[in-house]
């Protein structure tokens, strides 16, 4: 074989493995399905995401639950739905339900670390996450593999520099960690992110006090 054929086509091919390596895939719409705790029992959560609305759906015990929001934060309407009690309530968050919610986040500085790894399949490097008023440290490891619309999986840590793969959640005082297993851009079934005519609406503070969670 010719040696400067061989050559040039050695080249082409390293050109085409660096280009893989860092082509970054970028979702508008999709899905991110992601695995955590809750009150100690593991659960598995799907974000079905468009490029400017977010649903969270899980499940616990009997009662299938879904957030849905605006990729602002600037609604937010909590959905429950317990078949075996013939039960489907919506919870509407006001104004100062979102403000609190958004105060109850810690705030953060980040400093880059030098680790990598590899998680769900995701080329990930960590970043230290620490709380400006507790001074209280979290490893966040984020990735660069992907792009999301704005708004999208990075409600905890936003401008880290990439999307949080691996990192603590923080809701209504307890932590939890997270674990984004995959991406795609499979869409959400229809009608995901409507609240539907047999729901019954109230405030999000009564239907916290249904289940025993109001103040």
């Amino acid at each position: 074989m010719n040696i400067k054929f061989l050559n040039v086509a050695l080249g082409i091919v390293l050109a085409a493995t660096t280009f893989s390596a860092s082509a970054q895939k970028s979702f508008t719409s999709g899905t991110i399905t992601m695995s955590g705790e809750m009150r100690g029992q593991a659960v598995e959560m799907k974000d079905y995401f468009t490029p400017d609305s977010s649903a969270v759906s899980f499940t616990a015990g009997p009662a299938t639950i879904k957030v849905l929001r605006n990729n602002q934060f600037s609604y937010m309407v909590v959905l429950v739905d317990v078949p075996v009690a013939s039960m489907k309530k919506a919870g509407l968050a006001s104004p100062d339900d979102i403000e609190q919610a958004k105060n109850e986040i810690p705030k953060f500085t980040y400093a880059p670390a030098a680790d990598t790894k590899v998680i769900s399949g995701f080329n990930c490097k960590k970043v230290v996450a620490t709380d400006t008023k507790t001074n209280k440290s979290y490893d966040v490891w984020i990735t660069s593999d992907v792009t999301l619309p704005a708004g999208v999986a990075d409600e905890y840590y936003p401008g880290i520099g990439g999307i949080p793969i691996q990192y603590t959640s923080f809701n209504q005082g307890q932590e939890s960690t997270i674990t984004i297993t995959a991406i795609t851009d499979t869409k959400a079934p229809a009608g995901t992110f409507a609240v539907s005519a047999d729901y019954d609406k109230m405030t999000l503070d009564d239907l916290k006090a249904m289940s025993g969670g109001g103040n």
